[in-house]
C-alpha cells in the first residue's frame, strides 16, 4: 500500500480477497489460522503483536468495513450504542461530545439524526452499509478495508455507497484497500489494483494499464467479460470453476482454465516478476 491511495483487490468469489482482509485484521477464527508471512504496517509486524498492542492499532488506525452489514451489525442495539462502542474502546469521552461526534458521523456518511436511534432492522440495506462506514471512520484511521461494501444492494444505491467511501476516504486522507469482484466498480475507483486467483496474487499494477494492457491471461479474461454501453460485443466467459484450495492444481494453478497453458504451466509455478511497471506471475514472459 502507498499512503493516501486506493488499492483494488479483485478476482472470482472464493479466491481469497476477504480471507486477505481478515489476515491484516487477525480476525482468523478456527480453522481458520495464520500459518506463515509478515503483516507490516507502518514498520510494525502485526504478527508479531499481542492482543493489547494488536487491538491498540484495530479500529484505531486499521478499520474494516465488513461484507454484509446485516450480520456485522448487532441486532438488539441501537445505531449510536454500536457506534460508542467503537469510540470508547480507544478514547476517554464526555457523553456531550460523544453524542455529539456520533451524529457528526451519521452526517458525514449522509445519514439523518434519528438514525442514532433506531435498530438495525428498522435501517434499509443502503442506510445499514453507511452505518457501518461511520463505524469504521470513527476513529479516522489511516488504513480503512472496504470488503465487498456494494454486495446485496441495488444500482443505485451501490453507487451511493461506494461514493460515501470514497468521499470519507479523501477527507480523512486515508490509505483504502476495495476488495470487490466488480471491475467496473475498480475501474472507476482504484489507483492500482492486485488481482487475486487461487489464494495468490497474480498481477499487480496501475489500473489504467492493467486495464489497457492486462498481462496474464487471468486478468484479460476477467477485463472481456465486462459489458459495453458504448459499443456491442461479444462477452466472453472463463471456462470451468476456480480451483479447490484444499488440493490446488500442480504449477500455475490457473493452468487447466488458460487458453495459453504450455505445458512448463503444469509444472511449475511461476515467480512473480516486473515488466512494463506490472507485476504478474506468469510463464509467458519467462
Amino acid at each position: 500500500m502507498k499512503k493516501d491511495e486506493v488499492f483494488g483487490v479483485a478476482g472470482e468469489s472464493g479466491c481469497g480477497k476477504s480471507t486477505l482482509a481478515f489476515a491484516i485484521m487477525q480476525y482468523m477464527k478456527p480453522p481458520r489460522y495464520l500459518e506463515d508471512g509478515k503483516i507490516i504496517f507502518d514498520g510494525i509486524n502485526l504478527l508479531k503483536l499481542d492482543k493489547e498492542k494488536l487491538r491498540e492499532i484495530r479500529w484505531k488506525r486499521i478499520s474494516l468495513i465488513p461484507q454484509s452489514a446485516m450480520n456485522a451489525l448487532n441486532p438488539v442495539m441501537k445505531v449510536k450504542e454500536q457506534i460508542a462502542d467503537a469510540i470508547m474502546a480507544h478514547e476517554k469521552i464526555s457523553k456531550e461530545d460523544l453524542s455529539a461526534r456520533i451524529l457528526e458521523l451519521l452526517d458525514s456518511v449522509g445519514l439523518p439524526p434519528r438514525v442514532a436511534e433506531m435498530y438495525p432492522h428498522e435501517l434499509s440495506g443502503g442506510m445499514k452499509q453507511r452505518a457501518i462506514i461511520a463505524m469504521a471512520i470513527a476513529l479516522q484511521p489511516e488504513l480503512i478495508i472496504a470488503d465487498e461494501p456494494t454486495t446485496a444492494l441495488d444500482v443505485a444505491v451501490q453507487r451511493l455507497v461506494l461514493q460515501t467511501i470514497l468521499n470519507v476516504r479523501r477527507k480523512l486522507r486515508s490509505s483504502l484497500i476495495l476488495i470487490t469482484h466488480d471491475m467496473g466498480v475498480q475501474a472507476a475507483s482504484a489507483d492500482r489494483l492486485g488481482i487475486m486467483y487461487a489464494g495468490k496474487m497474480v498481477e499487480v499494477g496501475d489500473v489504467v494499464s492493467i486495464y489497457k494492457n492486462p498481462l496474464h491471461p487471468y486478468t484479460e479474461l476477467l477485463i472481456s467479460a465486462i459489458p459495453s454501453i458504448k459499443k456491442k460485443k461479444t462477452l466472453k466467459g472463463i471456462s470451468g470453476l476456480p480451483p479447490d484450495l484444499i488440493n490446488p492444481p500442480s504449477g500455475c494453478r490457473f493452468h487447466p482454465r488458460c487458453p495459453y497453458a504450455m505445458e512448463i504451466c503444469k509444472k511449475e509455478e511461476p515467480e512473480i516478476r516486473e515488466i512494463s511497471s506490472q507485476l504478474v506471475a506468469c510463464h509467458l514472459y519467462n
